[in-house]
């Protein structure tokens, strides 16, 4: 067994073993609305559930040199955002977001995506995902780094409405095999959903 102490590996060295470790991860693809009015759009791995009474997600948003990024200072600035779940069919596309941008152009209009109106909250979806989820901005938690300028910003985001395809979503269950989600693994390289099996929970 090899034994590293990550306070004597470089931030790259961590980030290769963090993301090269926690497999498979659901990857977000996130839109935003800068004050503008500029619908912004990225995918990001660093992705979870927080609770579900009430539903919260948690994004969390790399820093960059101590600035956040477009996703979380639109979603702090209209305390809202869509949190879409990315799938084989629109992968390709997500990947396109996650090109460097200035802040006045929309990835999502680079990647050719569909914007469609939310029904609760101002910043739009894209009609390409399966599932959808409308967000109201719960909390952001700045951390990691140094004080005066943190690593990342933790987004909470409520979820209060949803958006399902009906193929995806029957009798009350999202459907796997129809979603055909995507995961992220290290470097450029994702997975699909591959083989499922069940075990039975202990009582």
């Amino acid at each position: 067994m090899i034994s590293l102490n990550p306070d004597t590996l470089t931030g790259r060295e961590n980030y290769k073993l963090l993301t090269g470790s926690i497999i498979p991860r659901p990857v977000a693809f996130v839109t935003t609305l800068s004050s503008e009015g500029v619908l912004n759009g990225a995918p990001f791995s660093y992705f979870s559930i927080v609770a579900s009474e009430p539903p919260l997600l948690s994004v969390s948003v790399q820093r960059v040199d101590g600035v956040p990024k477009d996703t979380a200072r639109n979603a702090m600035e209209h305390k809202a955002f869509v949190v879409h779940i990315t799938d084989e069919d629109n992968v390709g596309a997500v990947n396109v977001t996650a090109s460097r941008l200035l802040p006045q152009e929309s990835e999502v209009t680079l990647a050719g995506l569909t914007p469609v109106k939310s029904t609760k909250i101002e910043v739009p979806g894209v009609a390409e995902a399966k599932i959808r989820m409308e967000c109201i901005l719960e909390q952001v938690i700045p951390l990691g780094g140094q004080e005066d300028t943190p690593a990342c910003d933790l987004l909470i985001g409520r979820v209060v409405q949803y958006h399902l395809s009906e193929e995806a979503y029957q009798n009350t269950y999202v459907i796997a095999k129809e979603l055909r989600p995507v995961s992220r693994l290290a470097g450029n390289n994702y997975a699909k959903l591959g083989e499922q099996f069940t075990l039975e929970r202990p009582q």
